[in-house]
């Protein structure tokens, strides 16, 4: 139990890099360039799944021994995928439905796609 509370803890604190990056990217492509919201959500997203996949796997989880680099790349960004689609559609409704600001909904959105993204990980990814 002590070491999967660790792991989430670090799976936290590389949570807070990469939504940095996450919302920042979002907001320079929004208000800066005019990207539409979804667009730059979208994009902002995938950018921060490449620096998530580095800390990730070299920092939190132990790399599985019956799956190979690409493989596990491959799942990562299969996750990351599902993630982001949770996220645009977390994103729009709150948005586009109920009227709540873009910067808010995507606070709210990440803590969802977080526990999401710790639970799918620690499943497909993790040795331990």
């Amino acid at each position: 139990m002590k070491k999967l509370i660790e792991q989430f803890v670090k799976f936290g604190f590389v949570g807070v890099i990469c939504f940095v990056i996450d919302y920042g990217v979002m907001i320079l492509l929004t208000e800066l360039f005019g990207v539409p919201y979804l667009i730059s959500c979208t994009i902002s997203f995938s950018i921060s799944v490449v620096v998530n996949y580095y800390l990730s796997m070299s920092y939190i989880f132990t790399s599985r021994d019956d799956i190979s680099k690409s493989k596990e790349f491959t799942i990562f960004v299969v996750l990351s995928v599902l993630g982001v689609l949770l996220t645009v559609l977390f994103m729009w409704m709150m948005t586009d439905l109920i009227g709540v600001h873009y910067m808010l909904s995507k606070i709210v959105v990440t803590g969802i796609v977080m526990a999401f993204n710790f639970i799918t990980r620690k499943i497909f990814l993790d040795a331990d």
